[in-house]
């Protein structure tokens, strides 16, 4: 289940990473780095705090699956399109990723045996590190600083998965049942604006 929500997540954000670069005029190199920014970036970041390996420094095929989604998207010339980051694709793709890398952060979290604080964090950073290291590198605030209920969904997950948890119920069908929910909130919450109250 793990693997599973793993390689869903880093190829939405590994597309998420892409259409973000060719907004900035990145070159290829600039593309690259943003694409294994967003995609990998949160995943390294959880693995060394629960004092393991990462993932995509041992397996061959996170890498290899970014590339291939890059090259995919520069053969079908998602590269030449105005305004991608406003189209569904996009959308669709940054929020199967934000949910995707929620569930794999709360699920590594909760094996790593730590409480309700380390679940909500490592769901949170596992979801918006990459993306967070991305922006700050390209000079831009980064997105989930700008829109609030982003990151409260990773946070929302998070919890979500540590009371199940707590109850024995995860398994293939809550996880599943979690990642459905995620998305339609994503989606409502994007398309109905939804944002937590600016001070």
């Amino acid at each position: 289940m793990f693997e599973i929500a793993e390689y869903i997540g880093i190829i939405a954000f590994a597309s998420s990473g892409f259409f973000v670069a060719v907004r900035n005029q990145l070159d290829f190199l600039g593309t690259l780095i943003s694409v294994f920014l967003t995609a990998l970036g949160g995943g390294i970041i959880r693995d060394v705090a629960v004092d393991k390996m990462p993932y995509t420094f041992t397996h061959n095929a996170p890498a290899l699956t970014i590339l291939i989604v890059m090259i995919l998207l520069i053969v079908f010339r998602f590269n030449k399109r105005d305004s991608i980051e406003n189209k569904s694709f996009f959308i669709l793709s940054d929020s199967i990723g934000l949910i995707s890398f929620s569930i794999t952060g709360a699920l590594i979290a909760i094996e790593a045996g730590l409480n309700l604080t380390g679940v909500l964090a490592l769901s949170f950073v596992t979801a918006v590190g990459g993306g967070i290291i991305r922006d700050v590198i390209i000079n831009e605030i980064p997105f989930v600083l700008k829109t609030g209920f982003y990151g409260t969904i990773a946070l929302l997950i998070g919890l979500t998965l540590y009371v199940l948890n707590l109850y024995e119920m995860i398994s293939y069908y809550t996880l599943i049942t979690v990642f459905t929910a995620g998305m339609v909130l994503r989606l409502i919450a994007y398309y109905k604006k939804w944002a937590i109250p600016m001070l």
